[in-house]
């Protein structure tokens, strides 16, 4: 029988699951280890642009992987990195161009996003994860966002998730709002992946 986490627990154990990952003693080398994941990854997409998100409260950092995978574009091809805008009355998040030194601002909710540069809908997202679950399942931090994108965004973009293998919960089951992940990526590999992505 699956079992899915009722929604008070889910609170309980977001809660737990940031304290977990702030107190990992080795995290920054788990972090250098998933870069390298993530770099690998991307070596075989063919996507030319992602959208990202500003790591907090302990979240692995993919921009540096991305920015090198922008630097490596073939000639003649431009690849394009975005940050999400939170927008507080439709509860989605639209996507603007970041670059290492763009201008930034903090957005709604006191997090850094891209100031005045262009938006565009990627296609593809690496999506951070508190924790995650068999099959594509993830935990984030209840608010809904990704989901709400992921719904409006079309085509759908490819998701990969990411996340370090602390926050991995066998128990953990989708809600029927919930959009599975395409791929999941921690430190110690590719961890889950639909079989055409």
């Amino acid at each position: 029988m699956q079992q899915n986490v009722p929604e008070p627990d889910r609170a309980a154990l977001r809660a737990k699951l940031v304290a977990a990952r702030l107190a990992l003693p080795d995290r920054l080398e788990r972090a250098v280890a998933l870069q390298s994941v993530l770099r690998m990854w991307l070596v075989s997409r063919r996507e030319t642009s992602i959208g990202a998100y500003w790591p907090i409260k302990g979240e692995f950092d993919p921009l540096p992987a991305l920015y090198r995978w922008s630097e490596g574009a073939p000639e003649g091809v431009v690849r394009h990195i975005g940050l999400p805008v939170a927008d507080r009355e439709s509860g989605q998040l639209r996507f603007h161009v970041w670059y290492p030194g763009c201008p930034m601002e903090l957005d709604a909710y006191d997090i850094p996003k891209p100031k005045d540069t262009e938006e565009f809908a990627p296609a593809l997202l690496v999506v951070p994860c508190l924790g995650f679950g068999p099959g594509g399942v993830r935990l984030g931090y209840g608010g809904g966002f990704f989901d709400r994108t992921l719904a409006s965004i079309s085509p759908r973009p490819v998701t990969v998730g990411v996340s370090y293998t602390h926050g991995f919960l066998p128990f953990l089951r989708s809600g029927p709002l919930d959009w599975p992940l395409d791929a999941m990526l921690t430190e110690d590999g590719v961890m889950w992946r639909r079989e055409e992505t």
